[in-house]
């Protein structure tokens, strides 16, 4: 099991587009991965579960995986919520993470 915590940089936090692409980018990997808000913990590859969390700009959260990629997993979700969820930080979370080349 591997554990990031993060804030939310994004200016309307994980809603609509950012969290579809968020869920799009959990999807890509293998590993059963969550996202905690405080209490609840929900699939973070359900884009109505992550829309649920109601998460904002500045929000403290949890992102944990377990399984064969866990570590690469999380550490492209961190990157793509920290890089502010544009659709070049989705990119460059697939490009570095997926294919093993994080840095």
């Amino acid at each position: 099991m591997y554990i990031k915590e993060v804030t939310v940089q994004n200016k309307v936090g994980l809603h609509a587009l950012p969290a579809s692409d968020f869920t799009r980018l959990a999807r890509s990997f293998d590993s059963s991965i969550w996202v905690e808000n405080g209490v609840t913990s929900i699939s973070a590859k359900s884009l109505v579960g992550v829309l649920t969390l109601g998460i904002m700009k500045d929000a403290h959260i949890r992102i944990i995986a377990n399984g064969k990629d866990e570590v690469n997993a999380v550490d492209a979700l961190v990157y793509f919520v920290e890089s502010g969820c544009s659709n070049e930080a989705l990119l460059e979370a697939l490009a570095r993470f997926k294919e093993g080349r994080a840095e």
